[in-house]
């Protein structure tokens, strides 16, 4: 018998062994995922993300789902004849852009991810931020430095917000009922606007409000790379500060790096930001000895 074929069945058993105690370590514990990148158009990607929280909750991890939609956002703009801005990475959203940004985020891209987990044998539940007042939150105000000595000038980016409360009882009571919450990153103001939030930062309040086993960040990149342009397996609040100041953590990493040490100064174990872009990266993270991408973990 060819060697290879004859040790395949032995090597499938090493990788279900090797899961073994993580499976034990992480049941009833809760870990949130930021779904977004190049996971949520590739449709192989799709499936395995979904193939990945269902199996999940299948062994008693509780997933939390919160994703993204910049991409879908930018091209429904587009068809519309409605052009972009960003400023300081932020969407400018005015009140027509913010119903459409509403309507692709809680509307459309909520409710494919809830389906697919749903067709791969989950049962999920789609909430924006107004559903039972889940996110709560505030405008978010930009500033931005001028000549030394004077005030920073400040800049009106629309209805762009920031996170006040999470209602968590809303999300454990559905995790505790067997439900996977899918979450879209739009809130609610106290009179009643809504609002868009950056769903890294979304993720990251979640994650805290919970206090979360792992905090996990899918993105188009390896991890979070050091000045030798090397991947970084683990690094802790210190270290993530130091590569700030430097400048070596910048433009689209600077915020993921950021909401992972608010989520950890808030009681999260560990917070990762792996490749969405592998074949059942979530999987890979929290069920081998070795995971991948960047841990990040509070000293």
């Amino acid at each position: 018998m060819d060697n290879n074929r004859k040790d395949r069945p032995t090597m499938r058993a090493d990788v279900l062994v090797e899961a073994l105690p993580y499976i034990q370590r992480f049941a009833d514990k809760t870990i949130v995922i930021k779904y977004g990148g190049h996971a949520m158009v590739n449709s192989d990607l799709k499936k395995a993300f979904a193939m990945d929280v269902v199996m999940m909750k299948c062994i008693g991890i509780n997933p939390v789902v919160v994703h993204g939609g910049g991409p879908q956002i930018g091209n429904v703009l587009k068809k519309l004849g409605k052009e972009s801005r960003f400023v300081q990475g932020m969407r400018v959203t005015d009140e027509e852009t913010m119903d459409i940004v509403e309507m692709v985020l809680a509307g459309k891209v909520n409710k494919e991810i809830v389906g697919l987990i749903n067709e791969n044998g989950g049962k999920a539940v789609g909430l924006s931020g107004k559903d039972g007042n889940l996110i709560l939150a505030e405008k978010y105000v930009l500033s931005a430095s001028k000549a030394m000595d004077t005030p920073p000038e400040i800049i009106d980016i629309g209805m762009v917000g920031k996170v006040k409360k999470i209602n968590s009882d809303l999300i454990m009571s559905l995790s505790k009922e067997g439900f996977i919450p899918v979450i879209a990153p739009t809130g609610f103001g106290s009179d009643g606007e809504t609002y868009n939030i950056n769903a890294d930062i979304v993720a990251g309040e979640v994650a805290a409000s919970l206090k979360a086993e792992k905090l996990i960040l899918l993105t188009d990149v390896e991890g979070v790379l050091d000045e030798e342009g090397c991947l970084i397996d683990s690094m802790d609040d210190r270290r993530s500060l130091d590569l700030i100041e430097k400048g070596v953590i910048d433009k689209g990493m600077y915020p993921k790096v950021k909401c992972c040490l608010k989520a950890l100064k808030c009681g999260v174990k560990k917070s990762h930001i792996i490749d969405g872009r592998l074949n059942h990266s979530i999987l890979l993270e929290i069920l081998t000895d070795r995971g991948i991408g960047t841990e990040v973990v509070k000293n």
